[in-house]
């Protein structure tokens, strides 16, 4: 993508001159950030040399090499390691190539140079929010407005999060009126102290199944299932049938799990507890089982309530799997166990508490864990395929004012994107107009022209299944390798991680997984997306 627009911060050293600007738009955004940061109580003088640097990195950001402008800013915090505008100019060099990580790291220390940016905070809530962390969205979009009450985007951005995770806003509001709405919806973060869960947070989501595209025959099972049951208990208990459910949603990355998950809880309207691993696992014996029946017992407080554990291969791994006995894989051996009580004790009494987990190797986790009564159900969530993505690319540019755009043709261009694949690409692409509005302050309309600029761009635009796809086929695909024992030539059948019965429990993403790996599958996609960018 090759945006011709300065970064924020440009032209903005000095006093207040950090978080300048636009920060990047978030995946679900609705509307553009524009409002400046609040000053600070005074400048500090810029380096002259650093200040060259810093604005050859934004003339380089402004053509679309971001690489070589993280180089300039990195040179200009060598100069003047204080220099709080180079800094949050690289964060946001590195949140359009989406390295997260070292973004907030940059963030952290503008917001320690300049305790009262607002455009810092609203950066980190942003990519909070991309990675649907909306709780933790939240609390830095709310940071952004105490820092500068003003800020009309921070206000913007988190009546969006209200929207979605189904609060009232208490922003503005008595810190007394505060406490009380959040102790109702027991809404604030998670609290963890020395390792221990002590209040767990839940929330409930206004997202529907509209909003989910594709996927008919999963919704109508999961409607039946978990929805109906959630809607009228009566008529399940007239039926013998138990008000509980564990279910495994399986496939690639990016392909929609946990947005499955939050569309569930909409429609039901049931209380959702997101269960991260990195809350729940602990280096001391013991908390990580503390944890975990912290998680039910605060679900069986909150009925109806759905817990939701994303890659559950990273908690219920097999216990078979770590090797010797003791240490880590010990630790792991005993927080399987616990789950398997807690999952035990849902089989027991599962009024109201449906358990829902996604991964993308369901090969990894402990059988024990996948048998009936606890995730005794599978649903395989595959890659959208092409009328699919066409719908989504209309989805995903709704609310953008936008001139004709070729939907079939952005759906061969991605053959074998996921969906957050296209959600990425549709981002990047609304950046253009945005900031091309930001710059000059004439609007104009999302095109075909800013679309393919993007498909074009090698840095920024590739599928993210293809890679996976490469990268676990050797865990599901048995090989015949070639050996010489003796002097004799001996083929060896090396089997995958799959037994028989999984193999046929997970045909379906086996058979994708084949599919896309194989040579000529593999160049029929790259010619037919070639084909779409470069001709029609």
């Amino acid at each position: 993508m090759v945006d011709k627009t300065p970064p924020p911060g440009a032209g903005n050293q000095g006093a207040g001159g950090a978080g300048k600007g636009t920060p990047a738009k978030p995946q679900s955004a609705a509307t553009p950030p524009s409002a400046p940061a609040a000053p600070a109580a005074a400048a500090k003088p810029v380096d002259p040399l650093a200040k060259d640097h810093w604005k050859k990195g934004n003339t380089l950001f402004e053509g679309g090499n971001y690489n070589d402008s993280l180089g300039e800013y990195t040179e200009a915090i060598k100069v003047d390691p204080k220099y709080p505008d180079a800094y949050f100019n690289r964060a946001l060099t590195y949140r359009i190539l989406n390295n997260y990580s070292a973004a907030k790291k940059d963030l952290e220390v503008v917001m320690e140079l300049q305790p009262k940016s607002a455009d810092a905070p609203l950066l980190v809530g942003d990519m909070a929010e991309s990675m649907n962390d909306l709780l933790g969205a939240r609390f830095w979009y709310e940071k952004a407005l105490a820092n500068n009450p003003d800020y009309s985007e921070a206000k913007n951005r988190l009546e969006h999060i209200d929207s979605l995770i189904h609060v009232d806003s208490t922003y503005g509001k008595s810190a007394k009126t505060k406490q009380v709405e959040l102790e109702k919806y027991d809404y604030g973060e998670t609290k963890i102290e020395e390792g221990q869960i002590k209040k767990v947070a839940f929330y409930k989501s206004k997202m529907k199944f509209e909003n989910v595209v594709g996927l008919d025959k999963m919704k109508k099972y999961l409607r039946e299932n978990i929805i109906l049951a959630i809607e009228d208990p009566s008529l399940f208990r007239k039926y013998g049938k138990k008000l509980g459910l564990g279910t495994l949603l399986y496939g690639p990355p990016g392909v929609g799990k946990t947005h499955v998950v939050n569309a569930i809880a909409g429609e039901a309207g049931a209380n959702v507890i997101i269960a991260r691993v990195n809350q729940i696992v602990d280096m001391y014996t013991g908390n990580t089982e503390k944890n975990l029946h912290a998680i039910f017992e605060q679900a069986r407080k909150n009925p109806p309530c759905i817990i939701f554990f994303d890659e559950l291969d990273a908690l219920g791994v097999k216990r078979d799997s770590g090797g010797p006995g003791g240490g880590e894989s010990s630790a792991l051996r005993l927080a399987v166990n616990q789950f398997l009580v807690e999952m035990s004790g849902v089989e027991a009494n599962p009024e109201g508490l449906y358990v829902l987990a996604a991964t993308n190797t369901p090969w990894d986790i402990d059988p024990a864990l996948k048998r009936s009564g606890r995730f005794g159900d599978h649903i395989y969530v595959p890659p959208p395929k092409y009328k699919e993505r066409k719908r989504m690319f209309e989805y995903a540019t709704r609310n953008t004012p936008k001139g004709r755009l070729g939907y079939g043709r952005l759906a061969r261009a991605t053959a074998g994107y996921s969906p957050a694949d296209v959600e990425r690409l549709c981002d990047k692409a609304i950046m253009r107009p945005l900031l091309h509005e930001h710059e000059t302050k004439q609007s104009r309309k999302l095109t075909m022209g800013d679309m393919m600029a993007v498909l074009k761009d090698k840095d920024v635009n590739a599928s993210s299944l293809d890679e996976w796809y490469n990268m676990v086929k050797k865990d599901v695909i048995s090989k015949t390798e070639v050996q010489i024992v003796d002097g004799k030539r001996q083929e060896i059948i090396k089997e995958g991680k799959l037994d028989s019965e999984e193999k046929v429990l997970y045909k379906a993403m086996v058979k994708d997984i084949k599919k896309n790996t194989s040579g000529f599958r593999m160049f029929i996609k790259k010619l037919m997306r070639w084909w779409a960018i470069n001709v029609f």
